[in-house]
């Protein structure tokens, strides 16, 4: 048995004047199918089959007109008597025909965007709407019935493996051609109708002669006498007993009660009755679960998707509002208060963190939602009233998002609704910073009286061929086609309005009207430049003409131009259903509005010229406009993104020849637009660069017309923020320059990105002026001139040997050498600061060179101080430049090796001279082959030695001089370094005692006067016991110079160590260890005893190599036991290994 559902309440309360107990007795109700009654043609073509060809009755139009249009109880009220055949058809003809707003309220969205709009990974067949079908076409729908103006059913749902069959009963309430409510047993909670709902409306629009019709209940009890009646609650109580006698009762209690609040109140609830004169007529929507979804999406916080589901709700207010379905207001209001009420609000401006960019961009949907609502041309002043109210409070939040992000835009009221005198006077710090609201706001101030514009939106013929007023402000332009001068960004906020409402046709024409306007005030501009060009370019200034850009605006003007332009050869369903917009306060549904419009407006067209020919244009206009950087991260970035979505949009057009001709003639009023253009002569130096749009500009024009291509794209490269007004002491770090006016503006948030579209346009025009010397001679000044990045700099000359060295075709020497050209600006660039990347730019350079040829190696060693660090010179380009890959490289003959060398060498000796101590190894290493340059490299190793070079190098370049063969110049430079050491007792570990040991080792195998000449200075140097030990070890082991350069042995004697230098290096050892003993002692500790011990030990075999060194070493012991008696377990472990 199927869940009973509780039905919903009554509307209205039911009575029949003159009727009585008395009135048509005994009468049996009875009931028909839907489609029976009067008027033959029942529901022909409205779902079912028909059954007939014969025209349709008179009663179904006028019934079907009424039920449209009337609520119920107006027409009891109008008629007193109304036959019954008459009622059936009204109420037959109330429920919805149309499967569109059914399809609206259960999916996302309707038709063939349904599953594109679908979320990710979901299955399209599990939205309710579709699976509303399946159940329908599988034969769930049963026990379908209407009575009056209520529709019930049960709906099963199938059982699946882990799932058993579930019957739900439905019930559907409905009022002129609106379902306004719905309940079903399976407690579906979305925003959206379930399944079960779907399936039981398409049921009554597919198969209406299936339904059984009974007219409301109060209709069928009127008839009935009294004992009829009893039988009939009498009944209704026996079969429903344990659920409603309570409630019986208690109304029967009231009936009977004369005081009673149910006797003084005239007829009685019917839910079957339809709706009453005071029902707002409109779709059942769920507030509830509105408000829920919203809340939990927005609690997401942009995870698992949220931020699509938000967009898709803001899609169905946008679908609502072009069905002109009064529940598109309501659920966005809706939706807004959630969003208001979200807490990351508060804890944002309190934190003084911005909101994420997604979410911000939903913001910005909201606001431009609002705009649409209000602008509605047929909204009711009461309606626009209330609307008004809720924004203002809403805008009066604190919390309430700003428009721009986190900077409040200090622009005046710009919607022309106000006179300009009602802001222009409040200080800049004391106007209120404009939220996602305020141009919502001021849009109610708009309205859609004026003649003129009723006329542009109403009428394809709307033309004055004998207008001749050519004013700045003027209705006609010269053909006599009209103009519409409104703030450009309103004005298209009235298109979109307009499209949004259902209304494509009147969108259309005014958005024609706009574009002509905005073609004839180019024209006016560009005449009104060249009157002045003379003036302004002696002042070589200009000034912003737009404080407002169009692309990157907050209502996006062109974007909604062109998107009205695009769409207009598309077929457009909306566009049939609704006639056509009348001022009038109707809707006309003229037969004449639905024939040949589009084609009519084509009036206003030039000859041959298309929609898509004008909605290029327009964005064109709108990309070119010179307009000022607008203040915060945000506003920044919105920028840079709408002006690439709108040219993602243009490449999508192929190019023809119509196209390419409005591609020059735009090119052109953009290099000669003056101060109204972005490619203007001179521009305001905080105006928004053109690098993106002359990139596209670039590659669309340059097949047709390379040299306007060329133009356009070198007088985009300019980046004016970061020229040369900027303090003077600033130009090391161009990101950081400061604006000219202070305070006005702040720094460029997204210059980085700025910067590498300007690389980009600069790398796409690199490219296409291969193998043409004299252009790429002017990419190159252009690059040199507006580049001020050495990344990007780069950038470019890796791109430009790429280019020039692709494998398929012969080096282009021309690019080649703008390559190199680039790299060496780049070097200059980096020389005095840090750039992680520039031993990566040195080898880069060099690669460069190589392949440029000969001349240009020689030249960047010629010139190296411009260009490297000395330690760079020599370590990667000399020893580069003198590798046997480049020579090879080269091709080159002995003489030219020679002179490459020489270079090198000249390079080596000069480095070294400049940083002896990071160089001079490199310098000895390259010039080994020239004797000349050897020496001297060995002399400025020597005389740098005493003064700038640590023990480290000189130790490094003293093994590399044994190793090339000279001991005894590794010796000099080993006694050097020793000079500039100094062990501690402590610093056993240390990296230079591998040194020292090879030192010892060297000096020794020389001989003993050397072995003599460098012990001092060890003995001076290293206060390291273990070391000395282990050095005095090694030189009791061979005689010195046993092992000579030629590894000749000798006879001679080991040295005494009773005699010098190793009585001196013995003492020292001696002492060190003492030293070290009591220094160890001072702070030593428990856990550190045994490893004290072996330290003696190791002490007792140094002391016994003495003669007397047994009595010294116990002297020793002794010496400690007194002095460190406290510490009396570490002296019994003395005792027990020494006695």
């Amino acid at each position: 048995m199927a869940e009973r559902v509780q039905q919903p309440p009554a509307k209205r309360l039911c009575c029949r004047p003159g009727y009585g107990t008395a009135c048509r007795q005994g009468q049996r109700p009875g009931g028909t199918v839907c489609g029976g009654g009067a008027g033959g043609a029942s529901g022909s073509g409205q779902g079912g089959p028909s059954r007939t060809h014969s025209p349709e009755s008179l009663l179904d139009i006028a019934a079907r007109r009424v039920a449209e249009k009337w609520p119920f109880q107006r027409v009891e009220e109008r008629f007193e008597r109304i036959p019954e055949p008459v009622q059936r058809r009204i109420v037959y003809w109330s429920f919805p025909r149309s499967e569109r707003e059914i399809c609206m309220y259960s999916s996302f969205n309707t038709g063939a965007e349904e599953s594109a709009a679908a979320a990710e990974g979901s299955d399209e067949t599990r939205l309710p709407f579709r699976r509303g079908i399946a159940l329908l076409e599988s034969g769930c729908v049963d026990n379908v019935l209407q009575v009056g103006f209520h529709l019930s059913g049960t709906v099963t749902e199938p059982a699946t493996p882990s799932e058993p069959e579930v019957v739900c009963s439905v019930a559907i309430s409905f009022d002129r051609c609106k379902i306004t409510s719905v309940t079903c047993g399976c407690g579906n909670k979305d925003i959206f109708y379930c399944a079960h709902v779907v399936a039981l409306s398409l049921y009554r629009v597919r198969r209406p002669e299936q339904v059984k019709l009974h007219l409301p209940i109060s209709e069928t009890l009127f008839q009935m006498n009294r004992d009829q009646l009893q039988k009939f609650v009498q009944y209704l109580i026996t079969v429903h007993h344990t659920e409603v006698l309570p409630t019986a009762q208690k109304l029967a209690d009231e009936i009977l009660s004369q005081n009673s609040e149910i006797n003084q109140v005239h007829g009685a609830p019917d839910p079957t009755a339809g709706a009453s004169v005071d029902d707002e007529n409109c779709w059942h929507l769920d507030e509830e679960q509105v408000q829920e979804q919203v809340k939990l999406f927005l609690s997401q916080g942009g995870y698992h998707g949220s931020g699509k589901q938000l967009n898709l709700l803001f899609s169905k207010v946008r679908e609502m509002l072009k069905m002109r379905d009064s529940n598109g207001a309501r659920m966005l209001t809706l939706i807004t208060e959630q969003f208001m009420a979200d807490p990351r609000l508060a804890l944002w401006r309190q934190q003084g963190t911005t909101m994420t960019d997604k979410y911000r961009q939903l913001w910005d949907e909201l606001g431009a939602l609002w705009m649409c609502i209000v602008l509605n041309p047929h909204c009711k002043a009461e309606q626009k009233a209330a609307w008004l109210r809720q924004l203002k409070k809403w805008n009066g939040v604190d919390v309430c998002p700003w428009e721009d992000g986190n900077h409040g835009n200090e622009l005046p009221n710009l919607t022309n609704a106000l006179p300009q005198g009602a802001h222009g006077n409040q200080d800049l710090g004391t106007r209120p910073h404009r939220t996602v609201f305020t141009r919502a706001i001021e849009a109610c101030d708009l309205h859609w009286q004026d003649s003129h514009l009723q006329h542009i939106i109403s009428d394809d013929l709307y033309t004055n061929y004998c207008y001749h007023d050519n004013t700045e402000n003027s209705l006609f332009d010269s053909r006599g086609w009209p103009l519409w001068h409104e703030h450009v960004p309103t004005a298209c906020a009235r298109v979109d309005a307009l499209r949004s409402h259902g209304y494509p046709r009147e969108a259309l024409r005014l958005a024609i009207a706009i574009v002509n306007t905005l073609r004839r005030q180019q024209q006016k501009q560009l005449e009104l430049f060249r009157n002045h060009k003379k003036d302004l370019l002696h002042k070589g200034m200009t000034s912003i003409t737009n404080l407002e850009g169009w692309v990157g605006h907050p209502l996006d003007p062109i974007g909604t131009l062109f998107s009205t332009l695009m769409e207009t050869g598309r077929s457009d369903e909306e566009s049939s259903q609704g006639g056509f917009l009348d001022f009038s306060g109707t809707m006309s549904s003229s037969k004449h509005a639905d024939l040949h419009l589009f084609p009519s407006a084509r009036r206003f067209l030039e000859e041959g010229e298309s929609y898509l020919a004008l909605a290029v244009e327009t964005a064109l206009m709108g990309l070119g406009q010179q307009r000022i950087m607008p203040d915060g991260l945000y506003a920044q970035e919105k920028v840079c993104r709408n002006e690439e979505h709108l040219i993602a949009k243009l490449q999508e057009v192929e190019l023809d020849d119509s196209l390419v001709k409005i591609f020059r003639k735009q090119a052109v009023f953009l290099l000669e637009g003056g101060p109204y253009s972005g490619l203007g002569e001179i521009i305001y130096r905080e105006s928004v660069p053109m690098h993106t749009f002359a990139k596209y500009l670039f590659t669309s024009l340059l097949p047709h017309d390379a040299e306007l291509a060329y133009k356009i794209a070198l007088r985009a490269m300019r980046l004016p923020v970061l020229e040369s007004t900027a303090p003077s002491g600033d130009m090391s770090r161009p990101h950081h320059i400061v604006s000219v006016v202070p305070n006005r503006y702040p720094r460029w948030f997204t210059l980085s990105h700025i910067e590498s579209q300007q690389c980009e346009l600069a790398s796409t025009m690199l490219t296409a002026a291969k193998g043409d010397a004299r252009k790429l001679e002017t990419v190159l000044e252009s690059i040199q001139k507006n580049i001020h990045s050495s990344s990007h700099i780069f950038k470019l000359a890796q791109d430009a040997f790429k280019i020039a060295t692709l494998m398929d075709s012969l080096p282009d020497i021309t690019l080649l050498k703008v390559s190199l050209e680039l790299g060496l600006q780049v070097m200059r660039m980096t020389l005095s600061t840090l750039n992680w990347r520039r031993r990566e730019m040195v080898r880069w350079l060099v690669t460069c060179a190589t392949e440029v040829g000969v001349y240009a190696l020689d030249s960047i060693m010629q010139s190296w101080f411009t260009l490297f660090t000395p330690t760079e010179a020599t370590s990667i380009v000399a020893t580069t430049v003198m590798s046997n890959s480049t020579i090879v490289r080269l091709h080159l003959d002995c003489h030219q090796q020679e002179n490459l060398a020489n270079s090198a060498r000249t390079l080596a000796l000069q480095c070294a001279m400049k940083d002896p101590q990071n160089c001079a190894l490199s310098a000895l290493t390259l010039c080994e082959k020239d004797h000349i340059a050897f020496e001297t490299a060995y002399q400025i190793v020597l005389d740098a030695a005493t003064t700038g070079m640590s023990y480290t190098q000189l130790f490094t370049i003293a093994r590399y001089m044994e190793h090339r063969g000279y001991p005894m110049r590794a010796y000099k430079l080993a006694t050097l370094a020793m000079a500039h050491l100094n062990l501690s007792y402590n610093q056993d570990t240390h990296p230079a005692i591998n040194d020292v040991l090879w030192a010892c080792a060297l000096s020794h195998s020389l001989g003993k006067n050397e072995l003599a000449a460098i012990i001092p200075l060890v003995v001076k140097s290293v206060k390291c016991a273990t070391v000395l030990s282990d050095i005095l070890r090694r030189c009791t082991l061979t005689t010195p110079g046993m092992v000579a350069l030629h590894s000749r042995r000798n006879s001679g004697k080991l040295m005494s160590l009773d005699k010098a230098p190793l009585r001196q290096l013995l003492d020292a050892t001696i002492g060190a260890y003492i030293n070290t003993t009591h220094s160890r002692l001072t702070h030593i500790s428990p856990r550190h005893y045994s490893e004290f011990i072996e330290f003696l030990s190791k002490a007792r075999e140094t002391f016994l190599m003495a003669h007397d060194g047994h009595i010294q070493f116990t002297q020793f012991i002794d010496n400690l036991k007194q002095i460190y008696k406290g510490k009396k377990k570490l002296m019994m472990l003395v005792r027990e290994r020494f006695g």
